[in-house]
């Protein structure tokens, strides 16, 4: 079993379509050091179905890009056997229209919270019911682990810190469910990952999910939390949009920093603004002395 990077940028994308930020010049260039990123998202499972988590916007490419899911075992057939979503994010449901040509309805996993966002102030879920339908399950936020039809994987949910879309009514006044980290287990081999790609609080369920986690792939949207601010592209600063930042006191690194030697640590849904996406920058060199990885496109993780 594996988990599979399909995107591993923000919403946005690296570089942005509409951003000339140095970074995003650079990676346009072919700068030494930065690399293009798709909209984060990844696939578990494997090796001829797969468990879709968050439908990035770049579905179409991410899939083209990886050979998994295009099985030839029908004329018409795909990898994909069933979607989970973390929340009602753009960046992380988007996609999901372009899944529309199945020929039978989409089995999709969602907290109740990101189900009435989506049939309601985004109602994506209300479009695919034109085409191919969805076959939606509720995803328990109790603890209670459950499964998606694929062998040798279970998953857990855990409501975490966080904001739901802007669209949806609940924007200031976040409920659990509106934004979920998962463990997924290999049954077989008792491994687990804890992924979290939107994250603004290290509460202690979550640290508890981090601890007994074999690898941890959690939220690195922004390295400092005035980063949009400084460079006048916001004026909220990251913890105000959901989103804990890698640098300073209480930030993602010094957490990580208190996982066990034996964690694999790796950092996803990076904004086009997050130095770290230069590998020659002080930033990314701090991220390797903690021992963090940054997230690519088509990084492989075996579970």
């Amino acid at each position: 079993m594996k988990l599979v990077v399909l995107g591993a940028a923000a919403g946005g994308g690296f570089p942005q379509w509409n951003c000339n930020c140095n970074q995003c010049r650079g990676v346009r260039a072919g700068q030494p050091g930065l690399t293009a990123r798709t909209q984060s998202s990844v696939i578990v499972g494997g090796p001829h179905d797969w468990l879709l988590v968050n439908a990035s916007p770049d579905i179409l490419t991410q899939i083209q890009r990886t050979p998994a899911l295009q099985p030839d075992r029908a004329l018409r057939d795909s990898g994909i056997a069933a979607v989970l979503l973390a929340d009602g994010q753009i960046d992380h449901t988007t996609g999901l229209f372009m899944l529309r040509e199945r020929r039978s309805p989409l089995p999709l996993w969602c907290a109740d919270p990101v189900h009435a966002d989506l049939t309601q102030g985004n109602p994506i879920l209300n479009v695919l019911g034109h085409f191919c339908g969805v076959a939606r399950q509720p995803v328990p936020l109790d603890g209670t682990p459950f499964e998606v039809g694929l062998p040798n994987l279970r998953i857990t949910a855990l409501p975490i810190a966080g904001k739901p879309a802007p669209f949806s009514p609940r924007r200031e006044c976040p409920v659990a469910g509106d934004n979920l980290g998962f463990t997924f287990e290999h049954t077989a081999t008792g491994r687990r990952l804890f992924y979290a790609p939107g994250l603004a609080e290290i509460t202690p369920p979550v640290w508890a999910a981090m601890q007994a986690a074999d690898v941890v792939m959690v939220d690195g949207t922004f390295y400092t939390d005035d980063e949009m601010v400084r460079l006048g592209l916001s004026s909220k600063l990251g913890s105000q949009i959901g989103h804990l930042p890698q640098s300073g006191p209480g930030g993602m690194l010094a957490h990580l920093a208190r996982l066990p030697a034996t964690t694999r640590k790796l950092l996803i849904h990076i904004n086009n603004t997050n130095p770290i996406l230069d590998a020659r920058s002080p930033e990314r060199a701090a991220c390797a002395a903690a021992g963090v990885e940054v997230s690519f496109d088509g990084l492989e993780i075996d579970l």
